[in-house]
């Protein structure tokens, strides 16, 4: 079997780049009428809190043109169910579990933090700094430089797994973020998440979703993760997640050739359930045809000096030759 897509991701051997993103592959075990989930590299978990959410009220999702809004509020069913389901996940799906946490202060952070470290069968954890902090008029924490700094460091605390801080879009200079949480001891960043928006409805003269205003997803946010992270990736040290508007292999590359060392995918699937097997395939075409041995070598390809700065600074950590 080839060994192409085989890459090193914050230690942990994957055979392929590809995950999915949290919030778009529930528990990991919902799209497997479509696929063997154990196909992707690594499977990111839907987002969990300590308490139990219901979500928002009224409308949560709305078609955008090239994309969606949604605004779920994190409906989980909170730490300890997930603690009792997560074993059982386990036994179908043999790939690294990535589990995303969320709070609403930094005490919640701190606390499911110590949760997670405790559940064997999660791998990785990913910190979304996107959430709203209640104690700071509802500005995300990833909006502010100086909170990033904060949750990021005391988390880092209580967490000896990999951690991956995913950013949020919605600020001036992400550059600025991902070098801070990067010096709070950070091992990979995921970018982007989704954008701000919102829809109206002319003819209720209201808004479309219940909570007014949503994430934006979906191939509509694609040149703004691809320039992003190809920005981030000239100031950063560590692996970088991509994601954003992902719906083929040629995206998928492009996402790699700026300089994410793993991709995940997320509103694609919802238009294409086994979009993560055609991009496998197509990635693995790719690679063949054009004589990489293996996917790590075009990572940065699109920087001025293809990539090699960055490759060089990510140590060879992330990739796996033999």
């Amino acid at each position: 079997m080839s060994n192409r897509l085989n890459i090193n991701f914050l230690g942990k051997k994957l055979n392929n780049p590809i995950m999915t993103a949290s919030g778009c592959f529930g528990y990991g075990l919902e799209y497997k009428d479509y696929f063997n989930p154990n196909e992707l590299g690594a499977a990111v978990l839907k987002g969990i809190t300590m308490e139990p959410r219901n979500g928002n009220s009224g409308t949560r999702i709305a078609e955008t043109p090239s994309g969606m809004l949604n605004s779920v509020g994190l409906e989980n069913p909170g730490i300890e169910e997930f603690k009792k389901i997560i074993p059982s996940i386990k036994k179908e799906l043999h790939i690294p579990l990535v589990a995303n946490i969320n709070g609403k202060i930094l005490e919640e952070y701190i606390e499911i933090a110590r949760e997670v470290e405790q559940i064997e069968e999660i791998e990785i954890v990913e910190l979304n700094i996107s959430c709203p902090n209640v104690k700071d008029g509802g500005m995300a924490f990833g909006a502010n430089p100086e909170m990033a700094r904060l949750v990021t460091r005391e988390v880092r605390k209580v967490l000896t797994k990999p951690m991956i801080v995913k950013l949020s879009p919605n600020v001036t200079n992400i550059v600025e973020i991902a070098k801070i949480v990067e010096e709070e001891g950070a091992d990979g960043v995921a970018l982007i998440n989704t954008l701000l928006g919102m829809a109206v409805d002319i003819r209720k003269r209201k808004p479309v979703l219940g909570n007014i205003m949503g994430g934006l997803s979906g191939p509509a946010v694609k040149p703004v993760a691809l320039r992003m992270i190809y920005q981030v990736s000239q100031a950063v040290s560590i692996p970088i997640l991509g994601m954003g508007g992902i719906s083929s292999t040629e995206d998928a590359i492009e996402f790699i050739m700026v300089g994410a060392s793993a991709i995940s995918l997320g509103t694609g699937m919802f238009a294409n359930p086994t979009l993560p097997i055609e991009i496998k395939k197509g990635l693995e075409k790719y690679c063949k045809e054009n004589n990489i041995d293996n996917i790590s070598e075009i990572v940065g390809a699109a920087h001025p000096d293809g990539g090699a700065a960055y490759r060089n600074r990510l140590g060879g950590n992330y990739e796996i030759k033999s």
